[in-house]
């Protein structure tokens, strides 16, 4: 399969480009330059699978020429062996609604299900090539603790995590900060995520930088990160679905795990609606609901992995929804880039073929969590709940799964406030609390971020 660039689909590249780059040298942000759809006999030789055969059947067109399938198969089998439901995932009722786990991973959180493969993916590059990589990745929370533990300890790769300073739940920054193996180096930045963001592109855009420390990346703008996603998008459908189609909500800051769901109706399976649940940060819902496409100023809530004002991978869906025309993509995203953007009306019809979206407040998000307890004798996350709310602000619970995200221990405030009871962390990660965390405190400063990078590696 070739891969090209949303700023440029002239110049094609394999997935070992794709993987490894992370970012395209001209800030754009690759896709398939082709995508074959699956027919419904495919889907039905699919659909007894177990996860991890599911898996491999469905990432492997997209890598075909970086390993074989059986190396992949094992890698995955490797990957996933650590967690803590034999299936990866794990599907639940709450009502007409189902609940799909996605925080049964070493970290609690949805991130780890791409993460470790592409741990994996590096480990198996790097028996290839043995120059040193420099991984650098902006978190909200989530991704950084998944990185750092999908690639702690691997011989020839540093990672580098940049986290907005006290802008996190202490539960995600400890998962984080604990480890002390030498090549994981955590940075607290002094700004929001879109900082830390930012920063992590503008290395990425250096080419003399990036080359100079043979850069890479893992967060969700990296291809891989968005097919290993795509998977559990099948896997729930087979198991739910009855046949029909069905409705995903999920709620999403960096727009990269709904648009996994995305590529996952590109290739073939039925999907209704894909549903964006957003915080208050809501640039996606005002997008989707209206065109409004102007950044905000940042707002600290209880769901702080939305707390996000620019959604990168939505420029995947921009250039879909330009005929994949890669010139007027790139004038789009300039325009992004000045805060002068809004989505015309054909534009945002072709948009809403696919996606619908709603918003909940902090007020909401607690209220949420309070209502399942007592009906359901559950305790869900804040980005659950807000894409539990979603779907029933939307009022369509019925043929719906709603993308669960985390475990609600990481966000004890939140659950404190809605139930007053702590959520305790699993029995195998309360060591989190006892272990002294190393991170260093820098201002939202590129030379210095840089700096600190060429110092440490």
């Amino acid at each position: 399969m070739n891969y090209i660039s949303t700023r440029n689909n002239q110049k094609n590249f394999t997935f070992r480009d794709v993987f490894i780059k992370g970012l395209a040298d001209d800030g754009g942000l690759f896709v398939p330059k082709s995508i074959n759809q699956l027919k419904k006999e495919d889907l039905d030789n699919l659909k007894s699978l177990s996860y991890k055969d599911l898996a491999a059947e469905i990432i492997y067109p997209f890598i075909g020429d970086f390993m074989s399938k059986d190396e992949l198969s094992s890698l995955i089998s490797n990957s996933y062996s650590n967690f803590r439901v034999n299936d990866v995932v794990k599907i639940s009722d709450l009502g007409n609604l189902k609940v799909l786990e996605l925080f049964h991973g070493p970290t609690l959180a949805f991130k780890d299900i791409a993460m470790q493969l592409i741990g994996s993916f590096y480990q198996y590059h790097l028996r290839r090539d043995q120059k040193k990589i420099n991984i650098i990745v902006a978190t909200s929370g989530d991704t950084g603790a998944a990185a750092i533990d999908a690639l702690k300890g691997k011989s020839n790769l540093n990672v580098f995590v940049l986290h907005p300073n006290n802008k996190i739940s202490p539960v995600q920054r400890k998962l984080m900060t604990i480890h002390e193996e030498s090549n994981v180096f955590n940075i607290a930045v002094e700004g929001n995520f879109d900082d830390c963001q930012n920063l992590v592109k503008s290395m990425f855009n250096d080419e003399k930088f990036s080359k100079a420390i043979n850069m890479s990346g893992v967060n969700s703008i990296n291809w891989a990160r968005i097919i290993a996603q795509s998977v559990y998008y099948f896997y729930a459908y087979f198991k739910v679905g009855n046949s029909q189609p069905l409705s995903f909500c999920v709620p999403t800051g960096n727009f990269g795990d709904i648009y996994a769901g995305y590529l996952a109706k590109k290739l073939g399976l039925p999907i209704d609606q894909l549903i964006v649940a957003t915080n208050k940060n809501d640039i996606l819902h005002r997008a989707i609901s209206g065109g409004d496409y102007t950044q905000k100023k940042v707002e600290e809530t209880n769901t702080p992995s939305m707390d996000i004002q620019i959604a990168s991978n939505f420029e995947r869906l921009l250039y879909d929804i330009k005929d994949c025309n890669s010139e007027v993509t790139k004038d789009v995203m300039s325009k992004i880039r000045n805060n002068a953007y809004k989505i015309d009306k054909s534009d945002l019809d072709k948009i809403k073929k696919n996606f619908i979206s709603e918003m909940l407040d902090e007020k909401e998000t607690v209220e949420m969590i309070k209502v399942i307890n007592e009906e359901y004798h559950i305790v869900i996350d804040p980005h659950t709940a807000v894409g539990v709310g979603a779907a029933k602000k939307l009022g369509l619970e019925k043929n719906c799964v709603v993308l669960s995200t985390a475990h609600p221990c990481k966000f004890p405030q939140a659950i404190e406030d809605a139930i007053s009871k702590a959520e305790n962390l699993p029995d195998s990660l309360k060591y989190v609390n006892e272990r002294k965390e190393k991170f260093e405190v820098l201002p939202n400063d590129i030379k210095q971020i840089k700096d600190y990078i060429i110092n440490s590696v």
